[in-house]
């Protein structure tokens, strides 16, 4: 299995995180409109996004060899974002999720980024299945997988999001 290489598109890279990345990640769980769907409470400070950097996507390179990767937007340099893989043990899947920055919304960033991330997976991770788990009303992110061909599977209950029930759309590699 090949560990954390970057990856490109045509106007990203994804690189793996490190702690360099605490400010753009601080971002990520305090804007309310980004963290609306996924079940977390806004960070509280910088040390609060330090610590779920390190006991989430750091962690899980140690642990799975592979997580999220930094979103890097190539013609600025800057990360807008997060994109990758995460195991949920709590519902044994490999998940395809991300975030982004607001003001890089609806560009098709998402979609660029996931279908490079999904070849990954099948040749670089040799994964056979991957899934995303969607708030029913994420309108947003149920577009991106439906481009990558994923379909709804089922309704799971997980942990972080208590309100409801979310979607599980899924995808297998192709065996030819």
């Amino acid at each position: 299995m090949e560990k954390m290489p970057i990856l490109e598109t045509a106007r990203l890279l994804l690189r793996p995180l490190t702690l360099a990345d605490v400010g753009p990640l601080f971002a990520l769980t305090t804007i309310p409109e980004v963290i609306r769907y996924v079940g977390n409470r806004p960070s509280g400070s910088i040390d609060d996004a330090r610590r779920y950097l390190e006991s989430g996507a750091l962690r899980d390179y140690e642990v799975h060899g592979y997580g999220r990767h930094a979103v890097v937007l190539k013609e600025t340099g800057a990360v807008i974002g997060f994109h990758g893989f995460k195991v949920m043990t709590e519902i044994g899947e490999t998940e395809l999720g991300y975030r982004l920055l607001p003001a890089h919304w609806g560009k098709g960033l998402a979609s660029e980024a996931a279908k490079v991330l999904v070849a990954h997976a099948w040749r670089g991770l040799g994964l056979a299945r991957i899934v995303s788990v969607i708030h029913p009303e994420n309108a947003a992110s149920k577009n991106v997988v439906r481009k990558l061909g994923m379909k709804f599977e089922r309704r799971v209950q997980v942990s972080f999001v208590e309100e409801c029930e979310l979607e599980l759309h899924a995808l297998e590699r192709a065996v030819l």
